[in-house]
């Protein structure tokens, strides 16, 4: 059968074909001797019959592991420079109680972005230092919360919010602990919709003067917080984008940010003492994606800062990071059942001119775009193995689509599979620890998936799937 000539230009045709490609996978996946994939010693298909599918799987070992290894990476690279470094958990990447509660064993901080995120943060039992609070619109409700839990930073999003949160303290009568989103004027190498540094977006404040105000909204922030009995200004935060590999961007944002620290010593006096660095870096979703292992993102991030607050004759300020797909993603693979199948003719053209057609094979699951949007949001690819056995078929073009009432409903949009795959078979799609769940809905009243985390050779529920009764249960008409 050979290649496709509708296969994009990244996708090699498979020479082996019931390999798995490491990096995409959690480090306890792989196939049993009977073909069939397992992860932590426990199949699929006995994963399938307890819990049926579509199902997202966890590897919590390899969860730790990446967490571990975060937090392990950055605080090797930055002890020389200032005693270490602090690790946030994105959680709005993936979170509930459960995973909260690995993150603080593991030794990291969590870092949500909403009310709801801080109710699960409370409810797993995380308060005080261990939280930070995100978010370019909060409301009074969230704020109060987060002072209530004593919350380590909130990270301020504008002016308009900076004297809100200045108001709800001083009517506590307490002090707030502050860090500023600085926009430092970076264009992130990603998709725009996650490119969060430059000018022309919701987030942050710009380091460029704008309007009548010969200063910029950052310096005017500064004096605000330093001039407010009710603010505590810890330091500066960034976030540049996310599933990033290129490090320039990094550094950098790390050096405008350093050189607005200078400058805020040099102008007031004051050297604040912590540095928010963001997360966003990228993980392998389809062979296209090279991720660097933290250890290099460590030390590259650690050279620059370094050498910048030599340049500057400043003391290194306390390095934070905020990694949340590069931990999660990888973890995790969802499984689907197959359903109907179809093959198409598609039109081909060439770089001579020349026509004809090629097949491009359609295959359904039980899922789709309501438990995973990542794919119609920012046209991501991600890739797919035939999960219940092995096969000796040839590789065949696909396109793995969901259940959905929507042309756009991709979840795989192009992969090789074995041409044999039939109704009933299994497909794993790995990397959907991120975004996935944590984006799912309910479109044409499908419940969303559970949740399962499996450790050494056991498997359990950490999210219950929803059930019809739960998506009428708020439906108040009354029955007829």
């Amino acid at each position: 059968m050979g290649a496709s000539p509708l296969a994009p230009g990244w996708l090699s045709y498979p020479s082996e074909r019931n390999s798995l490609w490491v990096q995409q996978w959690a480090h306890d996946v792989e196939r049993l001797d009977n073909g069939q994939l397992s992860v932590g010693g426990v199949g699929v298909e006995k994963i399938a019959a307890d819990f049926g599918t579509p199902v997202f799987v966890v590897s919590e070992t390899d969860f730790r592991l990446r967490a571990r290894s975060f937090l392990d990476a950055f605080n090797d690279a930055f002890a020389p420079l200032c005693g270490g470094a602090d690790v946030y958990y994105a959680g709005k990447s993936f979170l509930c109680t459960e995973v909260a509660r690995w993150v603080v064993e593991e030794g990291l901080r969590l870092d949500t972005c909403s009310g709801g995120e801080l109710a699960v943060a409370e409810r797993a039992g995380l308060t005080g230092p261990q939280l930070g609070l995100h978010g370019n619109n909060k409301s009074d409700a969230e704020i109060n919360r987060a002072l209530d839990l004593g919350v380590g930073r909130i990270i301020v999003d504008s002016i308009h919010e900076l004297q809100r949160i200045h108001t709800i303290a001083g009517g506590r009568r307490a002090v707030a602990n502050v860090m500023l989103r600085l926009t430092p004027g970076v264009h992130a190498h990603t998709h725009e919709f996650i490119a969060t540094a430059h000018e022309d977006q919701k987030f942050g404040l710009s380091l460029s003067p704008g309007g009548d105000d010969p200063r910029s909204p950052a310096e005017t922030a500064v004096v605000m917080a330093l001039r407010s009995p009710h603010i505590k200004l810890l330091g500066l935060h960034c976030h540049i984008g996310s599933q990033i590999f290129e490090p320039d961007g990094f550094e950098l944002a790390a050096t405008r940010l350093l050189d607005f620290l200078g400058y805020v010593r040099d102008t007031h006096g004051v050297e604040l003492p912590e540095l928010d660095l963001g997360g966003g870096y990228g993980i392998a979703y389809t062979e296209q994606d090279e991720p660097r292992p933290p250890a290099e993102i460590a030390n590259a991030m650690a050279a620059v800062v370094g050498s910048t607050c030599r340049k500057l004759s400043m003391a290194v300020p306390r390095i934070s990071i905020e990694p949340g797909r590069a931990i999660a993603g990888p973890t995790t693979f969802t499984l689907y059942e197959v359903g109907t199948l179809k093959t198409v003719q598609v039109d081909v053209s060439t770089e001579l001119g020349e026509g004809g057609t090629a097949p491009r094979r359609y295959i359904s699951v039980d899922g789709g775009m309501s438990d995973n949007a990542r794919p119609v949001l920012y046209d991501a690819d991600y890739s797919a193995v035939l999960a219940n056995r092995a096969s000796k078929a040839e590789p065949e073009l696909s396109r793995v689509v969901g259940k959905h009432c929507e042309s756009g409903d991709i979840v795989v949009r192009d992969v090789y599979l074995p041409a044999d795959i039939c109704t009933g078979d299994l497909l794993a799609v790995p990397g959907t620890g991120a975004y996935c769940w944590a984006l799912a809905s309910n479109y044409n009243y499908i419940g969303r998936p559970p949740v399962i985390a499996v450790t050494e050779t056991c498997a359990r529920l950490i999210i219950r799937g929803e059930t019809e009764e739960d998506l009428l249960a708020r439906d108040m008409g009354a029955p007829r």
